[in-house]
């Protein structure tokens, strides 16, 4: 026998004794290759019995006519085809004329869901844009509707297609790996290619890192490289390192310690890897309390240590309750062009498998946040090549998944697991966003000003944004105030203030009209760009009144323009009967809210300045004796008409001379004297 069939034997013995102690072991066990399947392997038979009856090999020969383009109507071949699909569970694709697959779809009914796409306009421009871009339909029927899911993510992943929703890779989530050694090595990889059992993944580096040092802390096991064998250490071709000089290995290269003794660490591992926690705790404390009674007290406290360790790893990995079975939890978050949804594993209520997946939205269609859970929960069997039985979930899924128990926790335990799944995937969302501004300081702003063009319907992104607001009181001192936004943020050297001319009394309107007009045809006599949405503080009113300006100037079309009321945040856009209520926490209805804070702010203050001023020389120019310089005098000392009449005559004196503070005392205080 060689040395290399010995080493198998040996392996395959020892493998077995840890198979038998560790029977319920959830290790994922994956070959020396890889096995990969493609699409057409998992429709040659995968265990899923497919019949193939739409086929991957059509001549694309499907001409359509521009009207029938311009309207989502199908050619007459494509048409035939669409009428001879069946109403069974299965899997559509879009081609376009190239060949390409630019769209991968499920559907319960097949006829129904492919014809909801032809002989009519959608509200989604994306929608609109693929059903003009396809020139040829293929199927597969399946049996059911989570067969379709699974082959739906298979052939995602297989053609990458234009309009779907991409899952990231997930080539970058480490494992811990357990090899198939007489003396098995433990650590951390980001590739699958062993013959070893695999932990995991885990959703972060350092997640794993947390693991590692755990059981390097509590287990004498080695770190080495080299491919210990019986005979290789009998013949002494190994050397013992540093790492067993200093007590954190056992040195198995030179036999110091036995195959049986070191398996038995590995299985302690292996329980941790597991979520097997409270056994090892309960082994622990057993031990340690039987070398206290033996009087062995240094080998007590080095278990004691071991312990320890044990339960601050616990108490990080434990967010459900012990008596919880062991279940599946997803948690949903989203943000404008992403979705990610967090994955634990729980068993006992610690946590064995984490996974967070990350779906680009990109070019995709319109899709639900139930669409994208039941994507992920496919790839999660796929993945590990089980069968999910039981899952805590955000809300359910589009998918019914036969045999399996979702719930949707209102209170109590399982709700905390689920806002802790919520908690990682945010954190992890804000990583991905952090991580993109990085690569691209911009990105956020482009992703702000691209919803704001679909959220407000826009023909292109409001770079430049402009708000006004009007102030006056009972018709005193109107004013209008200008504030100027440049990419979401506030362009200060841009802000106006107008002063309001032509009309008399407080009209709102026709004072929104005037600035509107005054604003926008100097902005066109200089030749300035114009902004792409302007905002008026106030209802239909002022918007009516900034409508009639954009008449009057030839710019309305040319120019967005929406009105904003203060009690409900109602969006209004001209002509329309109905407002617009954008999610409180939307990021556009923030911007727009910003703005119109900022114009309010901006007009009030300046209003305040006017009618302060306008108070002072009404007052100040009725005395004789004191003019406009030294009424300046006395605000620039005193800061206020009020200061300067409880201000006593030095003061006064002190700030515009005796003579003058003479004649302003007497005014301010008739029934007082001065006496020098």
């Amino acid at each position: 026998m060689t040395q290399e069939s010995e080493l198998t034997s040996q392996e395959s013995e020892l493998t077995s004794q840890e198979s038998d102690k560790n029977s319920s072991d959830r290790g994922l066990e994956i070959s020396p290759v890889p096995t990969v399947h493609s699409v057409e392997e998992i429709l040659a038979g995968s265990g899923r019995d497919i019949d193939e009856i739409g086929g991957f090999d059509l001549e694309i020969n499907e001409q359509r006519t521009a009207d029938e383009i311009r309207h989502n109507r199908p050619g007459p071949k494509l048409r035939e085809k669409i009428l001879g699909l069946p109403d069974l569970p299965g899997v559509y694709m879009y081609v376009d004329k190239s060949g390409k697959v630019i769209y991968v779809g499920k559907a319960k009914r097949l006829k129904r869901r492919v014809s909801s796409y032809w002989n009519r306009m959608h509200d989604s421009t994306r929608t609109n844009l693929l059903v003009r871009n396809i020139a040829d339909l293929r199927f597969i029927v399946v049996h059911s509707e989570e067969d379709a899911l699974h082959l739906e993510n298979a052939m995602i992943k297989e053609y990458k297609p234009h309009y779907n929703v991409l899952l990231k890779d997930d080539k970058s989530y480490p494992w811990i790996v357990i090899t198939k050694e007489l003396y098995p090595r433990i650590f951390m990889t980001r590739e699958r290619g062993l013959d070893a059992r695999y932990y995991g993944p885990y959703s972060n580096l350092q997640s794993a890192k947390v693991v590692l040092d755990l059981i390097r802390e509590t287990f004498p096991l080695r770190s080495c490289r080299h491919a210990l064998d019986e005979r290789g250490i009998a013949r002494n071709r190994f050397s013992l390192c540093l790492d067993y000089h200093i007590g954190k290995c056992a040195g198995p290269c030179k036999g110091l310690i036995s195959p049986e003794s070191y398996g038995e660490f590995i299985g302690r591992v292996r329980q941790i890897l597991n979520g097997e926690t409270v056994e090892l705790e309960r082994n622990l404390q057993d031990e340690m309390k039987r070398l206290s009674e033996e009087w062995k007290f240094e080998q007590a406290q080095e278990v004691k240590e071991k312990y320890e360790a044990v339960r601050r790893y616990n108490s990080r990995s434990v967010v459900g309750e012990r008596a919880m079975p062991d279940t599946d939890m997803f948690a949903y978050v989203e943000n404008d062009n992403m979705a990610f949804v967090n994955f634990m594993h729980l068993h006992r209520g610690a946590v064995t498998q984490s996974l967070n997946l990350e779906f680009r939205r990109g070019q995709s269609l319109e899709v639900t946040p139930q669409e994208i859970l039941s994507r992920a929960i496919a790839e999660v069997e796929s993945r590990f090549d089980r069968k999910v039985e039981r899952a805590i979930v955000p809300f359910l899924p589009d998918v019914e998944f036969d045999g399996v128990e979702f719930t949707v926790p209102q209170r109590g335990d399982k709700k905390k697991v689920l806002e802790v799944g919520v908690k990682n995937a945010t954190q992890y969302m804000h990583d991905v966003e952090k991580q993109q501004e990085k690569l691209n300081p911009d990105h956020r702003i482009d992703q702000l000003m691209a919803r704001m063009k679909s959220d407000f319907r826009l023909e292109k992104e409001p770079r430049h944004i402009e708000c006004f607001d009007n102030s006056n009181i009972q018709g005193t001192n109107p004013v209008a105030s200008c504030v100027v936004f440049r990419n979401g943020k506030p362009s200060k050297r841009d802000y106006r203030h107008f002063i309001i001319k032509t009309v008399v009394g407080a009209d709102d309107f026709a004072s929104m009209k005037e600035v509107l007009h005054r604003r926008y045809t100097r902005m066109m006599a200089e030749g300035e760009p114009l902004p792409e949405l302007v905002v008026v503080d106030g209802g239909k009113g002022q918007l009516s009144a900034a409508v009639e300006a954009f008449d009057e100037m030839g710019i309305r079309g040319e120019v967005a323009l929406v009105g904003i009321a203060k009690r409900l945040e109602e969006i209004y856009y001209p002509g329309d009967t109905l407002p617009l209520y954008l999610d409180k926490k939307s990021p556009s209805l923030k911007v727009i809210q910003a703005l119109r804070d900022e114009a309010h702010r901006f007009g009030i203050t300046h209003h305040r300045d006017r009618r302060s001023k306008g108070q002072v020389a009404s007052e100040l120019d009725n005395i004789k004796g004191i003019g406009p310089a030294t009424a300046a005098q006395l605000m620039k000392t005193f800061k206020s008409l009020k200061r300067a009449k409880e201000a006593d005559y030095e003061l006064l004196a002190a700030a515009i001379g005796t003579a003058k503070a003479r004649i302003l005392y007497a005014h301010f205080h008739p029934d007082s004297q001065i006496t020098d």
